[in-house]
């Protein structure tokens, strides 16, 4: 029963948008791999969603961590045999706060570090996982993206986002949304969807309170571009169905 459901795994899912996603995808009765870089805290942000009688098992992934890549790789190709979907969605923001420009206050260690998890880590786990991927027959990629990393945008006076400008997170996503092109068109000739997702300004511990969306708003776009049918699109960046500028 279960080698016919899809399978997904969705990294940082232990709270914010990635527990929501991971609530919405295994309630169309999609199995869910928690990614937590913590397993005790994986455990228990799974727990509440066991009890809703959702197919949610947690992981530990830290996506930092190259043995980790290997062994949820491992674990995926002994119990299901193939990944359906995988939404890369673990980010960090180390160089301040939403509405400054930290082009000249970012330190150099904060930059790598950035990119080490938001782009870096992104890549290396997905190459690993790319021949279950490859075995399943809808695979879809999702790369959890920002309005912020819109080159478009941050170069258009009065849009807006044009003074909210920190650099590492920023440029880190200017770095996946690329990544997501590149890779779209690599994998053109299979059934694999690969898209970069805007979640919007949502209320979590990196878009604080003051943000207007709540995690169920933010997470359909995700849900959305994971559950693509076979005429979706590839190789775009959306928010809520609409295209955004690169």
């Amino acid at each position: 029963m279960s080698e016919q459901k899809k399978v997904a795994l969705i990294t940082g899912a232990n709270k914010g948008l990635g527990l929501e996603t991971a609530r919405q995808l295994a309630a169309q009765g999609i199995i869910v791999l928690l990614g937590a870089r913590n397993a005790e805290r994986g455990e228990a942000a799974a727990a509440p969603l066991k009890t809703e009688g959702l197919d949610v098992r947690a992981v530990k992934l830290d996506v930092d961590d190259r043995a980790d890549h290997a062994a949820v790789a491992a674990l995926i190709e002994k119990d299901f045999g193939k990944l359906d979907i995988l939404i890369n969605n673990a980010g960090v923001m180390l160089d301040g706060e939403l509405g400054a420009n930290t082009t000249l206050k970012v330190s150099e260690e904060n930059v790598r570090k950035t990119f080490d998890t938001n782009f870096f880590a992104v890549v290396a786990l997905t190459k690993t996982l790319l021949p279950l991927l490859r075995k399943s027959n809808s695979g879809r990629i999702v790369n959890l993206s920002s309005i912020l990393g819109s080159l478009t945008l941050h170069a258009t006076k009065g849009s807006p986002i044009y003074d909210g400008k920190v650099f590492a997170y920023d440029t880190s996503k200017v770095a996946l949304n690329s990544y997501t092109v590149h890779l779209a068109h690599a994998l053109q000739d299979t059934r694999i969807k690969v898209n970069s997702a805007h979640p919007g300004w949502v209320k979590t511990d990196m878009g604080t309170d003051a943000a207007p969306m709540n995690v169920v708003e933010g997470s359909k776009t995700g849900v959305w571009l994971a559950t693509l049918p076979e005429d979706g699109p590839t190789g775009g960046f959306f928010h809520m169905q609409d295209r955004l500028p690169w």
